[in-house]
């Protein structure tokens, strides 16, 4: 009986370790996945971080005495460009210091656009129409690429912490990824509205 036991064990540790291969491979996918996405997220945030200087650039020839507000936003975008967060490393503090930072960035920007409202000129000006969609826009792509970062990420967290995958994932170094959470005081992503 006990022969038997110790020649069954060798098979049912082959079994475990084929049946784990396969989980083991989407486990990867699935990782690669919640990486991909947030370097999309990235990638929005970047955009927006690109059509600012433009944007700064136009204002400035209209309301050269708002400084203070044109400053603010150039402050916040240099902040916010500095932060990078490599996806394999991406805990709850460093996600928090992003998002913190990226709200710096629209905050002034929001201060920027109200500004706008006391320049016709500016409003009716062209160059500043187009960054004005191309921003909504941007902010549009940044939403989505949030939800799709978190979509992967809870693919990934839902297939690592499922049994039996779970009794794998530590072994191989697979931990839970970090949801993208709105801020705390934040109800809605921030408009962007030139009327």
């Amino acid at each position: 009986m006990k022969a038997k036991k110790l020649i069954l064990w060798p098979f049912a540790l082959l079994i475990m370790v084929l049946l784990n291969s396969c989980s083991y491979n989407k486990m990867v996918e699935k990782d690669e996945a919640a990486s991909a996405a947030w370097s999309n997220v990235e990638a929005q945030y970047q955009r927006r971080a690109d059509l600012i200087p433009n944007l700064v650039s136009t204002v400035k020839g209209y309301a050269e005495h708002e400084s203070t507000t044109l400053e603010a936003v150039i402050e916040a975008r240099s902040k916010a460009t500095q932060i990078t967060i490599d996806p394999q490393d991406l805990t709850a503090e460093k996600l928090a210091e992003y998002q913190a930072a990226q709200g710096a960035v629209s905050s002034a920007l929001g201060k920027l656009l109200a500004i706008t409202e006391n320049y016709p000129q500016l409003k009716a000006n062209e160059n500043f129409s187009e960054l004005q969609a191309q921003l909504e826009g941007t902010e549009n792509r940044i939403t989505e690429a949030r939800k799709r970062y978190n979509e992967a990420v809870q693919e990934y967290n839902t297939l690592i912490r499922s049994f039996p995958n779970n009794l794998f994932a530590g072994m191989f170094g697979f931990t839970k990824k970090e949801n993208f959470k709105s801020d705390a005081n934040a109800s809605e992503a921030p408009k962007v509205s030139f009327d």
